[in-house]
């Protein structure tokens, strides 16, 4: 009896171990998208791309554009108020859904062929080929990230919403929280949920150039700083973060 009890222990907890060892159902890999898949940030090319192709007029608004970035500067306005003021004077208030798909699509298509970091592609490339879904989460808004996306073949979007005005426009206000931060992890959370999908279930890894993720990458089960600044390269040697130096 004795042998047969060890016996039987032995396979239990062989059985145990193996279980413990299921690999999870889902794997996420979420991107940040401002210098972690692009060169530069895309708020300043959006401006640019506007004034050039859709409002050349509106280049009378960039000194106020200025002034307010001043005032966000000097800690007089937040980050949200900042965009919320700087769309508006760019785009107006309320903004016709149809042009600003228009101008979406074509931003999205000079994105593509001006601001892309080839190893952050060739990275998506091979985290979708290992069976990982990806996910870009990123304070941008979202009427134009979902055309970016689109060229990335990405489908799941988490970004920063503007508040509508019917079927036909939209306003420059923002709609619930900026997607930065740890707004930006309740917004994964809250993806999470929608896509019905639970946390222990997940293998999620995190990438991301800029500390204010922090939050996002200690929730991964891998986080990954991508070209990070320097707050960033410094927490990521004290947490035992990899990384990753893409050229430029």
């Amino acid at each position: 009896m004795t042998l047969l009890h060890s016996l039987l222990t032995r396979k239990l907890q062989c059985d145990y171990g193996k279980m413990m060892q299921t690999p999870p159902r889902h794997r996420l890999a979420i991107y940040d998208m401002d210098k972690t898949i692009t060169h530069k940030a895309t708020f300043g090319p959006f401006i640019s791309h506007v004034l050039k192709r859709y409002r050349p007029g509106r280049a009378v608004m960039l000194p106020a554009m200025a002034a307010v970035t001043a005032g966000y500067g000097l800690n007089l306005i937040d980050r949200t108020r900042l965009k919320e003021i700087n769309l508006g004077l760019l785009l107006g208030n309320p903004i016709d859904r149809a042009e600003a798909a228009q101008i979406a699509e074509s931003f999205a298509m000079e994105t593509r062929r001006t601001n892309f970091l080839s190893e952050a592609l060739r990275r998506i490339a091979a985290d979708r080929a290992a069976g990982y879904r990806i996910v870009l989460a990123t304070a941008s808004y979202r009427f134009y990230v979902e055309a970016i996306a689109q060229l990335l073949a990405i489908e799941d979007v988490i970004a920063t919403r503007c508040l509508a005005a019917g079927e036909e426009a939209f306003l420059p206000q923002i709609a619930g929280q900026n997607c930065y931060g740890e707004a930006k992890l309740m917004m994964v959370k809250e993806w999470l949920r929608s896509a019905g999908l639970k946390r222990e279930d997940c293998h999620i890894r995190f990438y991301s150039d800029h500390v204010s993720d922090a939050p996002c990458l200690a929730f991964a089960d891998e986080a990954f700083a991508t070209n990070p600044h320097a707050p960033l390269r410094e927490l990521s040697g004290k947490r035992g973060w990899p990384v990753l130096d893409w050229p430029e």
